[in-house]
């Protein structure tokens, strides 16, 4: 199944024809209201509330490679603000007064259903509610230059993400593509994380609560690479969808 939230803010499950709308988020319990609303990929806002934004880096062993690192031996967690999110046909703009290098990251984003902490492995997908494609926008001059990275992926719509979130898939079965102007730059299974998602959340909860609509972002294949004012970002993960964006 298909959820979704338009841009006034109302939850829905998406059909192919229309909507049917809910009285709340799917995973604080909203129910039908019996109100339906046509709708096309524009009428759509991030489909995701969350109380935090945890992000992990280096999960790919291409990614740390290409920028010199050594896959870590741990999930390595970081943040993004929920201040960060963009959805479908939004915008990226870049901070040019701070960088000159932002780069695209595709990832697999999971949505926390349930609440939960000290999760064992074997337990951890019954706390997830669905799958979505994100985008960690990075500034990576920043980055390397502060050391840490809350300036360098904290920017208002370095998080773009939907275009909505699907609930029957098998994230290890996936793909992960990024393509900027038509072109594909990054391109690889989901399989090849270093750390599956069972791992990824069970990690984090034994850290910090994860909460209902918490989002979970996986981590970036290799290729990554810079994007400029007028590109067109296109974010595809296999069984969920292609989340588009702009960059100016």
């Amino acid at each position: 199944m298909r959820f979704g939230r338009f841009r006034d803010g109302v939850f829905a499950r998406l059909h192919a024809s229309d909507a049917e709308l809910l009285s709340a988020a799917p995973w604080l319990g909203g129910t039908p209201t019996g109100a339906r609303r046509a709708y096309s990929t524009a009428d759509l806002a991030a489909p995701v509330a969350p109380s935090k934004i945890i992000c992990i880096g280096r999960n790919y062993a291409a990614h740390a490679k290409e920028l010199g690192n050594e896959p870590p031996k741990e999930p390595l967690m970081f943040f993004k603000p929920p201040s960060a999110l963009i959805g479908p046909g939004d915008a990226i703009v870049l901070p040019s007064e701070f960088s000159q290098q932002i780069e695209h990251e595709a990832e697999m984003g999971v949505v926390v259903a349930t609440r939960g902490r000290n999760i064992r492995a074997a337990d951890a997908l019954r706390h997830v509610f669905g799958y979505t494609c994100v985008g960690d926008i990075t500034a990576r001059d920043m980055q390397k230059k502060d050391g840490q990275w809350t300036r360098a992926k904290g920017f208002d719509t370095f998080c773009p993400t939907g275009p909505w979130i699907e609930t029957e898939m098998v994230p290890s079965e996936s793909r992960v593509t990024c393509r900027v102007n038509g072109k594909v730059r990054q391109d690889a299974p989901t399989s090849d994380m270093a750390f599956d998602i069972s791992t990824i959340l069970s990690y984090a909860s034994r850290v910090m609560s994860l909460e209902p609509g918490d989002l979970i972002v996986t981590g970036t294949p290799g290729g990554v690479g810079r994007l400029v004012s007028g590109d067109v970002l296109e974010i595809e993960v296999a069984g969920v969808g292609v989340l588009s964006v702009r960059v100016t």
